[in-house]
């Protein structure tokens, strides 16, 4: 038997992701088999389950790197919104990228729609919490010390707002009527600006 380098496992680790994302974002969880995926990524059955435990540890891992592409992406835009005029605008920075990445049908399928199915709602708000609400707390807390919220609100408005920004999500992956990430962008925005 030929061992494998770590590097060579990493690629296989890759592929194995690549293909699953693709499936899970085209198919969805459920229509998605573990023969797809091998089949997908060019492995054995055995690789996959060398990397991953089960589907629902490989769904977890493609869930999870997803919330932190976006994270990242809403980190950076906050990083590049600051200014030295508008304390909110490093924050709506950061809430103007969810809100697109939000609108993304692949980000729905596996974020919003088979991550609650798959993990169950509860382990779903517990994921995205602590994936989550650290941005969020962050950026209220920075409003707190510019006195433009109460110190002793951080904790539930942070709580309060990351659920808005899920809520909104929800809202468009459900495709209500009128509803866009422009317009729920302006409705956060003045959410977050009456916050007083």
């Amino acid at each position: 038997m030929v061992k494998r380098t770590s590097e060579q496992a990493e690629e296989t680790r890759r592929a194995i992701l690549d293909a699953a994302r693709q499936l899970f974002e085209t198919q969805g969880y459920a229509r998605t088999s573990i023969a797809n995926i091998v089949e997908a990524a060019g492995i054995s059955k055995g690789a996959l389950f060398h990397h991953f435990a089960s589907k629902d540890a490989l769904f977890f891992e493609i869930w999870k790197g997803i919330q932190l592409e976006m994270d990242a992406e809403a980190r950076a835009a906050a990083h590049e919104g600051r200014s030295k005029t508008d304390p909110y605008a490093a924050f709506l920075a950061g809430t103007r990228v969810y809100f697109n990445w939000a609108s993304r049908p692949g980000f729905q399928r596996i974020v919003l729609i088979d991550g609650p199915a798959v993990m169950g709602l509860d382990g779903w708000q517990e994921n995205d919490d602590r994936l989550g609400r650290s941005n969020v707390e962050q950026g209220v807390r920075y409003l707190a010390h510019k006195g433009l919220i109460a110190k002793e609100g951080v904790v539930p408005i942070s709580i309060m707002l990351l659920n808005a920004l899920n809520g909104g999500g929800f809202a468009l992956t459900r495709q209500e009527s009128g509803l866009t990430p422009e317009n729920l962008f302006d409705a956060f925005e003045a959410l977050l600006r009456g916050l007083r």
